[in-house]
């Protein structure tokens, strides 16, 4: 959730660690903080509010001096978003000082216990605990910093990614991860420290990913040193060179990030299937599922365990499988997936999505399954990432980095490998005729240029937006394939207009939510050609005859539903399956305008984070 970064080199760190978290901001934004040390004493400012109010506070109220520092945005878990909670955190003694992202479960009973032994605790967070521990145990058994940390470690549970500073040990920063991402830019005689590589991208490419329960003490003029917490056992780092570019990572000329990735889907989509379609050999070829192919065709069942919009495309990709492959598929929320006590076994695949790969729930349930013997296949977007390490097999999306907290090329692209998947299976398992698979080929591969068609509706979400802006609530319907796509489109506009909307199957319309059905209320219908059409115009009618107001998604050239609706709004012609790439795009659009026009932060919503790292 927290963005953390950490600076020790021989530029000035302030700006480095400055635009290292604005960068990070969409990890959490309800505080942040920023500790330098300057030669002689660490200069800290913190405050409550997002990285602009943190630039003011420290430009009103500190020295910007230093070549060593770290600093934190926050997404609030233990102890309310205040100037007090806000990290980084000093020691009693004002020694060390640490940031950090994850939750320490047992911090109760270790504050209990430094209480007794005179320490004070300022604010309310689990962190402060932990920098006093350590503190504690440094203390007492006259340790370094990098050992005091692996003992202190040793006796919490949860999740961290840690870095710590001691103003006794100036040319060092120790850092630490379980559950929470963790990377080390490696540059010439400078060491940069972040959740993600987008903080130091334009200084170097060279990056070192910790493992789970792994340390390392950054120390200038010194190679890297890694460890693991539990066994202390020397691990050699491995250094990647990373993928990502600058460009990637700014807006571009956009208003915000999250029209940015809107308008980057054809790309996107297009890069997902790269070197996978083959058009002119008339094949999928994907390794993740080549070399599991038998683990895929003798499966029982495949289980889909994701959560939010990644759980959406999982129950989009429930159909397809289920539609092309014949297996059953269940799509099931990684949150409650691991606590129902489910039953699987290795006659089980269990596909886990997740844009950022880090998301605590999904890895949780990962763990479960593996114990229990299934075989586990991830999707994800983040080369890497935790998820991508501990699935036994899986496949990028390749959808590049996706800022906005509101995923929208996450969606389709996770929806395009899910495809690609099911295809490759169908052609194996001979539950599709050659034509159909080869029809289904050349149809996929025209899917960017009618998302492009698509985007040229943004004009028309925009005037529907401005209309409905006012709602106190929204209702969007689908069927079938796109029924996924109508909780979607709810998703959206809750998570960054704050406005109350549920997505329902059309069908079920009648059954509560019509109720609540009246001239006030705007209903998005996704109401293709394909697939239940005459039925979706039904639940139309029945809408109409209660005044409520549809905003229709149709193909090109619909006249019954244009005659019935107030607004409609064109998509290309598709096969029914690949149809959720086109329908969402107009729900995304009109989520995107309609934030705009209630002035609401598009790009960081209220109480949200993009990658959920803690349970």
């Amino acid at each position: 959730m927290c963005g953390i970064v950490g600076y020790i080199g021989h530029r000035e760190a302030y700006p480095v660690i400055l635009k290292g978290l604005q960068r990070l901001e969409y990890r959490g934004y309800d505080s942040a903080g920023i500790a330098l040390y300057d030669g002689s004493e660490i200069k800290l400012c913190k405050t409550k509010g997002k990285v602009t109010d943190l630039e003011h506070k420290f430009s009103e109220t500190n020295s910007s001096k230093g070549r060593l520092g770290i600093g934190h945005t926050r997404w609030a878990t233990h102890g309310v978003p205040n100037d007090v909670n806000s990290h980084p955190h000093f020691s009693n003694s004002g020694d060390l000082v640490i940031i950090h992202n994850g939750i320490i479960e047992n911090y109760g009973a270790l504050k209990e216990e430094l209480i007794k032994r005179g320490y004070v605790f300022s604010s309310d967070t689990d962190t402060e605990v932990l920098v006093n521990l350590v503190e504690d145990i440094q203390k007492n058994n006259n340790l370094k910093l990098g050992k005091a940390v692996q003992v202190a470690l040793n006796q919490v549970v949860g999740a961290y990614a840690i870095a710590v500073f001691d103003i006794k040990k100036p040319n060092e920063i120790v850092v630490a991860r379980l559950g929470s991402p963790l990377a080390i830019g490696v540059g010439d005689n400078e060491f940069f420290i972040a959740s993600d590589a987008s903080p130091f991208i334009e200084y170097t490419n060279n990056a070192i990913y910790l493992e789970d329960e792994e340390m390392a003490v950054v120390r200038l003029n010194k190679a890297i040193k890694i460890r693991s917490i539990k066994d202390d056992k020397i691990v050699s780092p491995y250094v990647q060179e990373l993928k990502i570019n600058l460009e990637q990572i700014e807006k571009g000329g956009y208003d915000h990030f999250m029209l940015k990735e809107i308008f980057e889907q054809p790309n996107a989509i297009k890069d997902t299937y790269r070197g996978r379609l083959l058009i002119d050999e008339g094949i999928v070829k994907m390794a993740g599922v080549e070399d599991n192919m038998g683990k895929f065709l003798n499966a029982n069942r495949i289980i889909i365990i994701a959560c939010g919009t990644s759980w959406h495309a999982g129950l989009v990709a429930e159909y397809i499988i289920e539609d092309l492959v014949r297996i059953p598929v269940e799509v099931e929320y990684a949150s409650e997936f691991r606590y129902r006590n489910p039953v699987i076994n290795d006659k089980d695949v269990v596909i886990a999505i997740s844009q950022s790969g880090e998301t605590a729930d999904t890895l949780a349930a990962i763990k479960l399954a593996k114990e229990k013997g299934a075989f586990v296949f991830g999707v994800c977007n983040v080369v890497g990432s935790s998820i991508s390490r501990e699935t036994h097999a899986g496949a990028y999306t390749h959808a590049g980095p996706e800022i906005g907290v509101a995923s929208t090329k996450a969606f389709t692209t996770q929806i395009t490998v899910l495809t690609l998947i099911a295809l490759r299976l169908a052609k194996a398992k001979g539950t599709m005729s050659s034509s159909d698979f080869r029809r289904h080929l050349v149809e996929l591969e025209t899917i960017p240029e009618k998302v492009e068609a698509t985007l040229k509706s943004d004009e028309l979400a925009k005037d529907i937006a401005a209309i409905y802006k006012d709602a106190k609530n929204f209702l969007y319907l689908g069927r079938g394939f796109n029924f996924p796509v109508a909780l979607e489109g709810a998703l959206k506009l809750k998570e960054i207009s704050y406005i109350h909307a549920e997505g329902y199957p059309a069908a079920e319309m009648k059954h509560g939510p019509i109720a609540l059905i009246d001239e006030n209320m705007p209903i998005a219908v996704i109401a293709t050609k394909y697939g239940h059409y005459e039925k979706v115009v039904s639940n139309i009618q029945e809408i109409k005859s209660r005044k409520g107001k549809i905003i229709a998604i149709v193909n090109k050239g619909d006249t019954q539903v244009r005659d019935i609706a107030d607004h409609v709004i064109e998509i290309p012609e598709t096969i029914e399956s690949l149809s959720p790439l086109l329908t969402t795009i107009p729900l995304q659009l009109l989520s995107y305008h309609i934030a705009v026009l209630l002035d609401r932060n598009v790009d960081q919503p209220r109480n949200l984070a993009k990658s959920v790292t803690v349970e």
